[in-house]
This record gives C-alpha cells, sequence and structure tokens, in this order.
C-alpha cells in the first residue's frame, strides 16, 4: 500500500471514530445541563437544552462522517488507478486522472465523459464500449489500446498515441485529432464525421468503410491506408499524402484533394465528382471507372495513370500532365484539355466531344476509335 493511501486510509478511520465520539459527547453534554436546569426548577430550559443535546450531534456526526467519506474514496482511488486495474463499468466522469498509469488497466464500459487523462499512459487498456465522450486524451499513451465500440465525440486527442489501437465501430464525430499518432491503427467503420486530422499520421491504417464525412485531414499522412468503401463525402484532404493508400469504392464528392500526393493509389470506381485535384500527384493512380465529373485536375500528375473508362464530364484538366496514361474508353465529353500534356497517352474509344484541346500535345497517342471534339472518329497513333 502507498504511502498516499495509507494516510488517507488512516484519516478516514480516525474522522469517523471522532464522529461517533463527537456526537456521544455532545449528547452527554447536553443531558447533563437539562438535569441541571431541570434541578434549579427551569422546566422550559430543561427541556430547550434536551431537544438540542438529541438534534445536534447528528449534524455533527454527518459532518466527520462526509469529510471521513471523502478521505476514504481517495484511498480507494489510488488503489485502482494504477496498472493493470479493473475498473469495469466504473463511475470516473469528470475525473482528473491526469498523468495517471493505466498500463493495462480494464475500463469496458467504464464511464469517463469528460474525464481529464491528459498525458495519461494506456497501453494495452481495455476501452471497450467506454464512454469517453468530451474527455481530454491530449499527447495520452494508447499504443495496443482497445478502443473498439468506444465513445469519443468531442474527445481531445490531439497529438496522442494510438498506434497499433483498436477503434473499430469507435464513435469519433468532432473529435481533435490533430498531429495524432495513429500508425496501423485499425479504424474500421469508425464515425469521423467532422473529426480533425490535420497533421495526424495515418501511414497504413485501416479505415475500412468509416465515416470521414466533412472530416479535416490537412497535411495527414495515409500513405498505404485502406480506405476502402470509406465516406469522404466533403473532406479536406489537401496537401495528404495518400501514396499507395487504397481507395477502392469510396465516396469523395465535393472532398479537397489540392496538391494532395496519390502517387501509385488505388482509386478503382471512386466517386470523384465536383473533387477538387488541383497539382495533386496521381502518377501510376488506378482509376479505372472513376466518377470525375466536373472534377478540377489542373496542373495535376496523371503520367502512367490508369483511367481506363473513366468519367471525366466536363472535368478541367488544363495543363495537366498525362503523359502515357491510359484513357481506354473514357469519356471526356466538354472536359477541358488545354494546355495538357497527352504525349504517348492511349485515348482508344475515348469520348471526347466539345472537348478543349487547345495548346494540348497529342505526341504519340493513340486515337483508335477515339471521337474528336468535332465528332470524328479517328483511327491510330498520332504522329504530331
Amino acid at each position: 500500500m502507498g504511502f498516499f493511501r495509507t494516510v488517507a486510509a488512516l484519516i478516514s478511520m480516525a474522522l469517523m471514530v471522532l464522529g461517533v465520539v463527537a456526537a456521544f459527547a455532545v449528547f452527554g453534554l447536553g443531558v447533563w445541563w437539562a438535569v441541571r436546569y431541570f434541578n434549579a426548577g427551569d422546566v422550559t430550559g430543561g427541556i430547550i437544552v434536551l431537544i438540542g443535546a438529541v438534534f445536534v450531534p447528528w449534524p455533527l456526526f454527518g459532518i466527520f462522517h462526509l469529510a471521513g467519506s471523502f478521505f476514504g474514496m481517495l484511498a480507494v482511488y489510488e488503489s485502482t488507478v494504477e496498472p493493470g486495474a479493473d475498473l469495469t463499468d466504473a463511475t470516473l466522469e469528470v475525473a482528473d486522472l491526469e498523468v495517471a498509469d493505466l498500463t493495462d488497466a480494464t475500463l469496458e464500459v467504464a464511464d469517463l465523459q469528460g474525464a481529464d487523462l491528459f498525458g495519461a499512459i494506456l497501453q494495452g487498456a481495455d476501452l471497450t464500449d467506454a464512454d469517453l465522450t468530451g474527455a481530454h486524451l491530449g499527447v495520452a499513451d494508447l499504443q495496443g489500446a482497445d478502443l473498439t465500440y468506444a465513445k469519443l465525440s468531442g474527445a481531445k486527442l490531439s497529438g496522442a498515441d494510438l498506434t497499433d489501437a483498436d477503434l473499430s465501430n469507435a464513435h469519433l464525430t468532432d473529435a481533435d485529432l490533430s498531429n495524432a499518432h495513429l500508425t496501423d491503427a485499425n479504424l474500421t467503420g469508425a464515425n469521423l464525421q467532422g473529426a480533425w486530422l490535420i497533421g495526424a499520421n495515418l501511414q497504413g491504417a485501416w479505415l475500412i468503410g468509416a465515416n470521414l464525412t466533412d472530416a479535416n485531414l490537412t497535411n495527414a499522412n495515409l500513405q498505404g491506408a485502406n480506405l476502402t468503401d470509406a465516406n469522404l463525402q466533403g473532406a479536406n484532404l489537401t496537401d495528404a499524402n495518400l501514396e499507395g493508400a487504397n481507395l477502392e469504392g469510396a465516396n469523395l464528392t465535393d472532398a479537397d484533394l489540392e496538391v494532395a500526393d496519390l502517387e501509385v493509389a488505388d482509386l478503382e470506381v471512386v466517386d470523384l465528382e465536383v473533387v477538387d485535384l488541383e497539382g495533386a500527384d496521381l502518377e501510376g493512380a488506378y482509376l479505372l471507372g472513376a466518377n470525375l465529373t466536373n472534377a478540377n485536375l489542373e496542373d495535376a500528375n496523371l503520367i502512367n495513370a490508369n483511367l481506363t473508362g473513366a468519367n471525366l464530364f466536363s472535368a478541367n484538366l488544363s495543363n495537366a500532365n498525362l503523359t502515357d496514361a491510359n484513357l481506354t474508353d473514357a469519356d471526356l465529353t466538354d472536359a477541358v484539355l488545354l494546355g495538357a500534356n497527352l504525349i504517348g497517352a492511349n485515348l482508344t474509344d475515348a469520348e471526347l466531344i466539345g472537348a478543349n484541346l487547345t495548346g494540348a500535345t497529342l505526341t504519340g497517342a493513340t486515337l483508335t476509335g477515339a471521337t474528336m471534339p468535332d465528332g470524328e472518329t479517328l483511327d491510330g497513333v498520332l504522329d504530331e
């Protein structure tokens, strides 16, 4: 037993005993004075003193009892908040657990709403279905922690270390995860709507089916992350690193991917309608069947990108680099390709009716079966 715990327990017991002693002492003194009044013939005074002797000890006892209970709680707190502690279903709402060591602790279904866990050590802790709504977990160590189905809406996790943590199906709406470390974390099915992930490291993280609607992922590292079927509608991915990320089936409608790095990313059948990809690096990206209707791809790097069957209706590809890109069967109707580089691109069976190719370079491009802006169908490779 720690020194603090021992002192708290001793004070608690002493106060409880003092409460009993004080109550009996006041009662005895009151009876003695009442007898004196009666002996002196003052019945009224004796009755008043006797009533006081009966009722005054109880509040006195209550005060000592409450004080004793307080120190008793401190003793219990000190004994339970420790590595490996079992706090299943515990009520710790608004508790001060700053820098507490709860390594491998069991906090399943615990109520930690608004709790202060700043800098706390929760490595390997079990927080399954725990309620951490509005909790402060800034720079907390949650490596390998189990946060499955945990409620973290509005929680502050800025700078927290969640490496290898399991956050599958967790509720993280409007949570602050700025600069958090989420390398290899499991966020499958997690709700991150409106969450702040600015500068967060999500390298290799699993975000399959996650809801990232309106989330802010500016400058986030999502290299190699799995975002299959994730909802990124309206998300801000400006300058985000998505190199090698799997975005197959993801919804990126109205998302901002300006100057994002999507090199070798898998964007098959992804909805990128009206998405801002200005200056984005999509070299070698897999965009088979992707919907890029009205998307802004100005100055984008699409070298060796696979856009087979992609819908680029009214897309802005001004000054985009599409060298050796595969645009077979792509729909480029009314697309803007001002100054675009299409050297060596494969435009077999592509639809270019109404497209603006002013200043575009098509040297070595394959145009077999392609329908040009004027409706003419070409055949073969363009020499110049």
